[in-house]
Order: C-alpha cells, then sequence, then structure tokens
C-alpha cells in the first residue's frame, strides 16, 4: 500500500491534481489502516466484507468529481492515472483500463484467467450488453462520481467489477477504454480471488440481466425445435436411417413446447420485475408489446387453445366410443391425445401468466 500511495500523490503533484486518496478497509488486520492515515490517506472503515462492500463505501465516502479505482497491491500502475482523467474530462463516464493493451507482466495474471475467464466473460459481455470493452474485469478503472450515482450498484462480491460494466452499457452511459499494465502483486498472503467460484458469480449475474438470453432466446428455440418436430411426426411415424420416430418422440416434441413457453414467460416476467425495480432499464420497445399483449388478449389466446384442446379430447372420446371403448391403435390415437392435452395445458399457462402480468403490469404503473 505505502507505494501506491507515493505513487498516486506523485501523479498529484507532477499534473497538478487536486485530489485525496480513499482507503477502504473492510477487516485489515496488518496494520496498513495507520499506514495509509500516516501518508495523508482519507481511511474509511467498511463493517460489511466483501470488495463490492469495500468499494461503495469508499466510493460513498469521496468527495471528487472523477474518482479512480484499483487494488492497493501494487499490480496496478497509478502513474496512468492521467490517461483515465483525460477520457473522463473529454465527457465519458466509466474509462476502463484494458491490461491487454498495456502489457501483462509473465506471472502477474493466471493463464486460467488470461486466456479462458477474462476473454469468456468479456466476449459476453459483448454479445448480451453491447459492450465495447476487451477487460471487463480490469480493477483499474475510473468514472465520474455523477455516472456511478446512476448505476444503482448492489452486489457485494467480485461481481461488483461486472455490474458496473453491464449498468454502465444498459444504462447508455459513455464508456471507453484505455491501455494499462498488470504486474504481479506485492500482498504477502494469497488473493482473495476464487477462480471458479467468483468466475461463475460473474456469469450468474451477467444472465441474470440480461432475460433474453437466459430465457427468452433458449425458451424461442426449444418451441421453434418443438412445434417442428411434432408437425413433422403428426401425420404419420417417420424413419430416418432405418430408425422409426413415431409417439413416443412426438410426445417429447410437445413437451418442448412447453417447456420453451415456460422459459419465454419467465423472461417476461423477469423483465418486467427488473423494470419495475430499478434493476433494468425502461426499455420503450418492451413497453409496446405489453401494450399489445393485455391481460384480455392473453385470456382470449389461452381460451381458444383450451377450447381446441377440449375439441380434439372429446373426438379422442368420441372413437374410442366408436371401438366400444375397447383397445385402440396406440400410434393413431395418441397423435389426437398428445396433441390436446398439449392444447389444454399451454392454454392454461397462458390464462394463468396473463393473470400473473397484470399483477406485475400493477406495480409498473
Amino acid at each position: 500500500m505505502p507505494l501506491c500511495i507515493e505513487k498516486i500523490q506523485r501523479v498529484f503533484q507532477e499534473q497538478g491534481i487536486a485530489g485525496e486518496i480513499v482507503v477502504a478497509d473492510n477487516g485489515s488486520t496488518d496494520g496498513s489502516q495507520n499506514i495509509a492515515r500516516a501518508m495523508g490517506a482519507h481511511v474509511v472503515n467498511v463493517s460489511q466484507k466483501g470488495y463490492g462492500s469495500a468499494l461503495m463505501g469508499g466510493i460513498g465516502a469521496a468527495r471528487g468529481r472523477f474518482l479512480i479505482m484499483g487494488d492497493s497491491d501494487d499490480s496496478y500502475d497509478f502513474r496512468h492515472i492521467p490517461r483515465f482523467l483525460e477520457k473522463l474530462r473529454a465527457g465519458y463516464e466509466l474509462v476502463m483500463g484494458n491490461r491487454f493493451a498495456g502489457g501483462v507482466q509473465a506471472g502477474a495474471m493466471p493463464l486460467l484467467h488470461r486466456y479462458l475467464g477474462n476473454p469468456v466473460l468479456s466476449f459476453l459481455s459483448r454479445v448480451f450488453f453491447h459492450s465495447k470493452c476487451v477487460d471487463i474485469h480490469c480493477g483499474l478503472r475510473g468514472f465520474s462520481k455523477s455516472g456511478y450515482d446512476k448505476l444503482g450498484m448492489r452486489t457485494t462480491g467480485m461481481e461488483f467489477a461486472s455490474e458496473m460494466v453491464v449498468k454502465a452499457e444498459l444504462m447508455g452511459l459513455r464508456v471507453t477504454e484505455v491501455p494499462t499494465t498488470l504486474s504481479r502483486d506485492g500482498r504477502n498472503r494469497r488473493p482473495h480471488l476464487r477462480t471458479w467460484r467468483d468466475g461463475w458469480r460473474h456469469l450468474r449475474f451477467m444472465l441474470l440481466y440480461s432475460p433474453r438470453w437466459l430465457f427468452l432466446y433458449p425458451g424461442m428455440l426449444m418451441m421453434l425445435a418443438g412445434a417442428t418436430l411434432a408437425l413433422w411426426l403428426l401425420p404419420q411415424p417417420r424413419m430416418v436411417k432405418g430408425i422409426t420416430f413415431d409417439v413416443h418422440t412426438l410426445l417429447y416434441a410437445m413437451v418442448a413446447i412447453l417447456i420453451g413457453f415456460q422459459s419465454v414467460a419467465f423472461a417476461v416476467f423477469t423483465k418486467i420485475y427488473g423494470m419495475t425495480e430499478g434493476l433494468l432499464p425502461h426499455d420503450p420497445a418492451a413497453q409496446r408489446w405489453f401494450k399489445i399483449v393485455t391481460l384480455e388478449t392473453g385470456l382470449t389466446l389461452g381460451a381458444l387453445l383450451v377450447l381446441t384442446g377440449l375439441a380434439s379430447s372429446l373426438y379422442a372420446v368420441h372413437v374410442w366410443s366408436t371401438r366400444n371403448f375397447g383397445p385402440l391403435n396406440t400410434s393413431t390415437m395418441l397423435r389426437t391425445v398428445v396433441p390436446s392435452v398439449t392444447a389444454l395445458t399451454l392454454g392454461c399457462q397462458i390464462i394463468l401468466c396473463s393473470f400473473f402480468l397484470s399483477v406485475l403490469g400493477l406495480a409498473r404503473k
């Protein structure tokens, strides 16, 4: 920590920057707090554990217009602060460091993080949220206090790093990157970062903030695949390279439609809940859809499916009665019964989901 404070103070002096050094501490036992105070830093004691908790406590105590955050283990070069300030003064609200553009010292980043974890999660952020960042987990980053206040940060662990980038993109903040470096850290203890645990927490957060990729797209794909397979099998059994696909496969296809619909419904529920609670920004496109997909629309569609299922079920009973309620050709009858049950179930699901959406809509309005 002393080296970091010295570098920052030197930058402040050389660049004529009127700044303060805030050290957020949530339970260090090595006496570093006293060293920081003796060197003129403002030490903020944060009772709640966690990377995100410490940062939120420090950011809340900072008084500057622009803030630069970074680990105090001497792995980041605080002499690069002017690069971040230049972009912030130009109007950017979040400026990320890019360690891959600036250079990663040998042994400074575990190979699994460098070639798998960070690239994959950064790629997913570009796919899910159209992020422009190549290195979303760089700990050296700058942001405006006003921009940060828009984000409403909530996570207390390592996923704080992902939340900041994701929300900045969702909220439409101006985001850019500047090259920086990563060196071996100067700690004499094992780092708190746990590869698989924290990697999963980052991925989980990104999925939860992207209902489209978590629920909507998989659900639509499953419904499409199930419907295509069902239409192919409804007329008759099909044989492909000596393998016969019959009503057993048809049943799985119908179940895929039902599961796919549930997934799509969860995407809608999550979107509405996220916007209502302020977790997700207002989405004009979603609002237009909500005006079309009303309670009455859902009830009408659901009722039509229920009636269709009932009618075809009655037809199946009628066919059975013509056989004196005796044995039937399984392959033939299930081609009527399985779609009937699917229509009944899907119709009931749509009706129930429509009522639930209306309840969520009341809170949204």
